[in-house]
């Protein structure tokens, strides 16, 4: 258990901290899903619209440090390639 003041004050940041830094990413994975769902439906048009609302999500995951530079990039990779290939 924390003693000293700085240390009590450093566990209630945190605290307050995981719960915003959780619902980012919460926010980033729901992006990512309309992409997903858009992909398996075969329609090009929503995916590409839905993949044009996740990109400066996960953009903005990457610049406020809840999501690695190189994930970000990585998922963002994967779906641009996947909505590419969709006939």
């Amino acid at each position: 258990m924390a003693n000293t003041p700085q240390a009590k004050k450093r566990i209630r940041r945190n605290e307050r901290r995981a719960e915003i830094n959780g619902a980012r990413v919460s926010r980033i994975r729901t992006f990512v899903k309309k992409v997903e769902a858009a992909l398996a439906s075969g329609d090009k048009t929503a995916a590409t619209a839905a993949l044009a609302a996740a990109q400066p999500e996960l953009a903005r995951g990457v610049a406020k440090g809840v999501l690695h530079k190189n994930t970000a990039s990585r998922k963002f990779s994967r779906l641009t390639k996947a909505v590419a290939t969709l006939a």
